[in-house]
């Protein structure tokens, strides 16, 4: 990132420039000591890295001193009127993304003392329309996998690691992070590093293991380029699997696929969320499966299953029963 880094405020002798763009280093050090996901450390320097560009640009700020509340209601509008390189407007969710990792860098110069008084507030989420979260049928998913050869060492990768996330129901941010010392294959489960450092145990289903077990043993080993590798999922140069690179694996294959749904890897978490609620798993195990706080995060996954509830409705209440 290039910043002008001009002076914008006479400071008088002994005051400190606290420039935004370092308090921004200051805060993605702070953010990895506490253990947050690489994806959460990207998302913050892109997303909080703009909001600084547009404070120089639009109105010549780059140190927190000058940083005021209008600054802030500004920028929810430049979001709202942003448009996006295929000259569409930011949706909803991607305005709060934006807005939610710039409260937690506001957040912070606040604890830090950068700033003395409460700039949060005015960084109010945008109201998000209240649609179903997008998965796939257990139909599409293997319409999916068939399109994943498991003739050479990376397809059979691709293919441990797709019936990884479906299976566990896990992110892919978490699978990513496993290490092969994660795994127990005796016991089928995973040592599951999450959000905010929890750690929790998941079971691997039987066709999964049975892919996961395949490739520790009779792929990995060719992958591996240096001895003492400890990341389960390596990619072509032996190294730990990144994000960006799984996330074009999977766009491929749904292409190929020709799936109507947007897939990305956290369609596979939905899609296992919403297959076990179907089948009438209990939320609380479920809950503790994705690794979630509370029961509110699955409200959306249950909205799902209401053509099953209604089957379900008519086949046992009495009256309905009546009625035939």
């Amino acid at each position: 990132m290039i910043f002008k880094r001009h002076i914008v405020k006479a400071m008088s002798e002994g005051d400190v420039m606290n420039l935004l763009i370092d308090l921004l280093d200051h805060f993605l050090k702070y953010s990895k000591a506490l253990n947050y996901s690489a994806n959460c450390l990207h998302s913050y320097k892109i997303n909080v890295g703009r909001f600084i560009r547009w404070l120089e640009d639009v109105h010549e700020i780059n140190t927190v001193e000058l940083l005021q509340k209008k600054h802030l209601r500004e920028w929810i509008v430049h979001l709202s009127e942003h448009v996006t390189r295929s000259g569409l407007p930011l949706k909803p969710t991607s305005m709060n993304k934006n807005i939610e990792n710039v409260r937690m860098f506001i957040k912070y110069l606040t604890k830090q003392e950068y700033l003395y008084h409460d700039l949060v507030d005015e960084l109010e989420y945008v109201k998000e329309p209240d649609l179903l979260p997008s998965v796939i049928t257990h139909m599409d998913f293997r319409k999916l996998i068939n399109n994943v050869m498991t003739d050479n060492s990376i397809g059979y990768r691709n293919r441990a690691m797709l019936e990884m996330l479906y299976s566990t129901g896990i992110r892919a941010g978490e699978m990513l992070k496993l290490n092969v010392s994660d795994v127990d294959i005796n016991r089928a489960t995973a040592i599951i590093n999450g959000k905010g450092g929890g750690q929790r145990i998941v079971p691997i289903g039987k066709t999964a293991l049975k892919y996961l077990k395949t490739y520790i043993i009779a792929v990995r080993p060719f992958l591996i380029h240096e001895k003492g590798e400890l990341a389960l999922f390596l990619n072509k140069e032996g190294k730990r699997m990144h994000y960006e690179r799984f996330l074009n694996m999977i766009r491929g294959y749904a292409r190929s696929a020709n799936l109507d749904v947007n897939v990305t890897p956290h369609t596979f978490r939905r899609s296992c969320t919403t297959e076990l609620l179907k089948a009438g798993a209990n939320m609380y195990h479920v809950k503790e499966l994705l690794g979630h706080k509370n029961l509110n995060t699955l409200k959306h996954y249950v909205k799902l299953t209401i053509t099953d509830l209604k089957k379900t409705h008519e086949k046992c209440h009495p009256r309905e029963k009546e009625s035939n």
